[in-house]
């Protein structure tokens, strides 16, 4: 589907979007270059930057860096850790992906609205749609309730996943999780994954900046099908342990593109192609 981008400006019949990422330790993302190569690929003069506040010499907040994103004429912004929910505060409107998760990836500035959506439920589902099509899902244990962790609970729910078990740090934060999702809050990580078919880190364990994994690997069985949806390393700690237990795993790669792959459109209206930015994503060395 083709619909008229939402924010825009045309130089000889050239159709200029200006886009960017807010988010702490973002440099080495790969979402500008899969944006920006598939506009070269549509016609489109696509511009897609940085915004980090940890890299500015103010150290503006994020109310701060949505005001100057949207008076440059940004046509909107990608949001990623740890701003996904502050952000919703700062919007207009949500859209019923975000309204459901309770978290924001994706806003579109519109002539003086501010729409939020989330882009990695979908992202995070079509990459296990994709990824592990006939993974059993009786039972998933999910490690992480924050932003991130509340797309991928609702997208375990969209690709008919019957129970979660979900672990977080905050309990408090696991259990309203839960609760909208119809799981329930495992007493320990042990007991949880011996009740489980598959396993999902939806935490920033595991990130080239934050090593390790968010749970004991010695709890991982070759029964087990385990997902990461960090992409930096490709190969977490945890996924290299279930590998070399003989698990089927999916690593964060195809959530990273899908959920980029609906943000293009919302932020210029055009259809992208999945499998062009993919290629664009598998381009850079492996990590």
């Amino acid at each position: 589907m083709t619909t008229r981008p939402l924010a825009e400006s045309r130089t000889n019949d050239t159709l200029k979007v200006r886009v960017g990422l807010v988010g702490r330790g973002i440099a080495q993302s790969r979402t500008p270059r899969m944006h920006v190569e598939e506009g070269a690929a549509l016609g489109v003069d696509y511009r897609y930057d940085i915004v980090d506040p940890d890299m500015m010499a103010d150290a503006p907040k994020l109310a701060d860096l949505l005001d100057r994103a949207e008076a440059e004429g940004f046509a909107g912004l990608n949001v990623t850790f740890p701003f996904k929910r502050e952000v919703m505060a700062l919007l207009d409107e949500l859209s019923p992906a975000a309204r459901k998760v309770g978290a924001v990836n994706t806003v579109v500035f519109d002539k003086g609205c501010r729409r939020g959506h989330n882009t990695d439920f979908w992202g995070f589902a079509e990459s296990l749609r994709r990824g592990l099509p006939d993974a059993p899902k009786d039972g998933v244990l999910l490690l992480g309730a924050g932003g991130a962790g509340g797309a991928v609970a609702h997208a375990l729910v969209d690709v008919g996943v019957k129970h979660i078990l979900i672990h977080d740090r905050d309990r408090d934060l696991a259990q309203a999780l839960a609760a909208q999702v119809g799981g329930a809050v495992p007493e320990s990580l042990a007991i949880a994954a011996r009740a489980v078919d598959g396993i999902v880190n939806a935490t920033p364990m595991g990130m080239a900046k934050l090593p390790g994994s968010a749970i004991d690997v010695s709890l991982i069985e070759p029964r087990h099908w385990v997902a990461d949806i960090v992409y930096f390393p490709r190969e977490t700690e945890l996924l290299r342990a279930a590998r070399a237990r003989g698990c089927r795993v999916l690593d964060g790669s195809g959530m990273a593109v899908f959920q980029a792959v609906r943000a293009f459109e919302l932020f210029c209206g055009l259809t992208p192609d999945p499998d062009r930015m993919r290629a664009t994503f598998e381009s850079f060395e492996t990590v």
